[in-house]
């Protein structure tokens, strides 16, 4: 494993760590102090303060619970649906497979982002609407690669054996397919992490994400570029954050996908 991929499992685990400790710290990311305003980052706030007085450690470390969080229930639920659909109609055929594939092609014609802005206007702001944006736009991925993949596994020998032995198909999905085609979805559910945490701060970031006074590291973002001139660290704090999470995703990504594509020629 080289030594880029090591450190970026260590930030995502201290990232995790961070976001599960993060109740500790909610008081002192809502507590407005008026004498600490736009206090730079020092022996007294670490990371310095926002236009309210409000500790930028204790907010960037809540707005981890919520980016994490949300990613992680976005990408299995996503996981989820898009699976069960490509598998189904890949094994299928037939109308059910091309409605799919049509779906499926629609969706990808459209810019994702622009896509789950549509959908989180028409919802309405709200991490509960957001979430349901960004599935509506992230099953669509696992989907296109679960049917192709079943596609492939499924002229083996090994699913007309099973199939010639009367093994139900949902059983053959389930326990010979399924395992086959993890690698490749596993990939992808690396890189649509990454996706989601950009898409979070995105639409918070454009007020149609997590709402006040919940910190979002989009929303800090956006509140921080008012004071650009005068307080830098307000908006480099919560972006640097959002440059590692989304950083590490990747790299770790870039590794499963290379650990399996030396791995696939075997198969």
């Amino acid at each position: 494993m080289k030594r880029s991929t090591l450190l970026a499992l260590g930030v995502m685990l201290a990232w995790t760590v961070v976001a599960l400790i993060s109740p500790l710290a909610e008081s002192a990311a809502t507590s407005v102090s008026l004498p600490d305003i736009l206090t730079p980052p020092g022996s007294h706030q670490w990371l310095g303060t926002d236009e309210l007085g409000r500790s930028l450690a204790a907010r960037v470390a809540i707005g981890a619970r919520y980016s994490l969080l949300l990613a992680f229930v976005v990408v299995v639920v996503s996981f989820l649906i898009g699976t069960t659909l490509g598998i189904a109609a890949a094994w299928l055929g037939g109308w059910i497979d091309v409605i799919t594939l049509r779906i499926i092609d629609v969706a990808l014609a459209f810019p994702g982002m622009l896509l789950a802005i549509a959908l989180a206007g028409l919802l309405g702001p709200g991490l509960d609407n957001l979430a349901i944006a960004l599935v509506a736009v992230g099953w669509v991925g696992f989907a296109r690669i679960a049917r192709a993949q079943t596609l492939s596994q499924k002229q083996r020998d090994y699913v007309a054996v099973a199939d010639a032995l009367g093994v139900p198909a949902l059983v053959i999905a389930r326990q010979h397919i399924l395992p086959l085609i993890a690698a490749p979805l596993l990939v992808e559910a690396t890189f649509s992490f990454a996706a989601v945490v950009v898409a979070e701060a995105g639409l918070s970031f454009l007020g149609l994400g997590i709402q006040a006074p919940a910190p979002s590291w989009g929303s800090m973002i956006r509140d921080g570029s008012q004071f650009m001139l005068i307080a830098p660290y307000f908006v480099a704090v919560p972006g640097m954050a959002l440059m590692s999470v989304v950083l590490s995703v990747s790299l770790l990504g870039d590794y499963l996908r290379d650990r399996w594509s030396r791995q696939s020629p075997s198969r």
